[in-house]
């Protein structure tokens, strides 16, 4: 079952495309964190939505929150996927898919394929006092979030 608004917001530790890790406390350190679940590096839809995100960085930290995407492919293939498209954002790499699990956005045998496990495509906004303020979880990898919504929210 993923988190709704106002659970408290599984802290996390993964790894960057650096390989430096990254937790939770300290993005959450100046402000809220728009976490983006992504079901694979490289993929359209994903490249979608991260640009989406990219191109309203300025926005989005204007209003005070950070955006981080979270993905279960390694840092690696995070890196270049973010070098690719020029994120200008954190890209974390939970091989393990913990984060992915605590947060209660597995996807299990994704296209059918057993073991192969991913992010059900997800954002949660943490706020502030490490609750979650706003949460979208899809069924369906294909769906993308709706990002005037959450922009909507990161202002207000």
């Amino acid at each position: 079952m993923s988190l709704k608004v106002g659970d408290r917001a599984p802290e996390f530790e993964l790894i960057d495309t650096e390989l430096k890790p990254v937790t939770l406390k300290e993005l959450n350190r100046d402000g809220k964190v728009v976490i983006s679940f992504i079901v694979a590096a490289s993929s359209p839809v994903c490249e979608k939505e991260l640009c989406s995100f990219r191109d309203s960085w300025d926005a989005i930290k204007s209003a005070g929150a950070k955006v981080v995407a979270v993905s279960n492919d390694g840092p690696f293939a995070n890196k270049a996927f973010a070098q690719a498209n020029s994120l200008n954002f954190p890209v974390l790499s939970d091989y393990a898919s913990k984060a992915i699990r605590d947060y209660g956005v597995l996807m299990p045998d994704l296209l059918h394929i057993k073991g192969y496990n991913a992010a059900k495509r997800s954002v949660f906004v943490v706020m502030e006092d490490g609750t979650v303020g706003y949460a979208w979880v899809s069924e369906d990898p294909l769906k993308e979030p709706d990002y005037d919504a959450i922009y909507k929210f990161v202002s207000g």
